[in-house]
């Protein structure tokens, strides 16, 4: 099955089951520097007061799975490397648990869980034009992070930080999946994303225009890993925004050809990949920041 997907694809929201909504909430306001757009039954819409970025549902009793498919993290991106320190100064001031920081060569990280344990990650990109080629492959890596150069970003800035910047976006998501082949299959092959890079046989990672990644698949939960319970929390489904009803059409096209079940809902077309997990095929709005 051939067409690649259009080249300005970008992620959008990402809906979260979670057990305890006001937790969840002080968290993502508190520690991460959303804006809480609107609540109401059990439902709350996060962003930085744009479009929405983040959806939480609250099912009380939800529990924490390991070991299935389903989200590794959502990936917000920050608009520069001093947003990047304004998020770092505030996971420290709040003494919030991190899993880890990384460079990662096209992009700087940090990784760390909310209070269900839904991984998420902060990054900034570096330029593309700092982005290196050799032998034609896009360089990516995991190496330590200068923390101390970052925080140095905020030097002489006497400023309070309001929060995260405006144009933060979902810039990824990563997902464990069942096999890693099977995810390829139907990323590229159907939904028309390019592969950029394999990690091994465990992880890969695709992009719409040349990005360094808008999806990373792993099978670090466990190769032939089952789905989520229905009573787990973690992903719901994730979206991924097109640049118009047209290019819309040609991956629902590609899908529907590939004996794919399309539901047609409020945020848009749902479908589910190979391993479970949601994903809703929507159109960009008009003036929606994108990366």
């Amino acid at each position: 099955m051939s067409g690649s997907i259009h080249h300005d694809t970008r992620m959008g929201v990402v809906s979260l089951t979670v057990s305890d909504l006001d937790r969840s909430l002080a968290f993502y306001q508190g520690a991460l520097g959303f804006t809480l757009h609107r609540r109401s039954d059990g439902v709350a819409y996060l962003g930085a007061g744009g479009a929405d970025l983040v959806k939480l549902v609250e099912r009380p009793g939800a529990r924490r799975i390991q070991g299935t498919t389903g989200l590794y993290h959502f990936a917000v991106l920050v608009p520069s490397r001093l947003q990047l320190a304004h998020s770092l100064r505030r996971i420290i001031d709040m003494q919030t648990p991190v899993q880890g920081f990384a460079d990662h060569h096209v992009s700087e990280a940090i990784y760390l869980p909310d209070p269900d344990g839904n991984g998420i990650e902060i990054y900034r990109d570096r330029p593309r034009a700092e982005w290196r080629y050799p032998d034609g492959q896009l360089k990516m890596g995991t190496d330590p992070l200068d923390l101390q150069s970052i925080l140095d970003e905020l030097a002489g800035r006497d400023e309070p930080w309001s929060g995260l910047h405006a144009e933060t976006v979902i810039g990824h998501v990563h997902l464990h999946v069942a096999q890693i082949a099977q995810a390829e299959a139907f990323y590229r092959d159907v939904l028309g994303f390019d592969l950029m890079l394999r990690y091994g046989p465990s992880a890969t990672f695709l992009s719409a225009g040349g990005y360094h990644h808008h999806l990373g698949a792993n099978v670090w939960a466990g190769v032939n890993a089952p789905p989520p319970p229905d009573d787990a929390v973690g992903l719901r489904w994730y979206t991924i925004n097109l640049p118009d009803e047209a290019a819309r059409q040609a991956v629902a096209d590609r899908v529907r050809a590939a004996e794919i079940t399309v539901e047609e809902r409020d945020e848009g077309l749902f479908l589910r990949d190979p391993s479970a997990s949601g994903i809703v095929l929507a159109v960009r709005s008009a003036g929606g920041a994108s990366r």
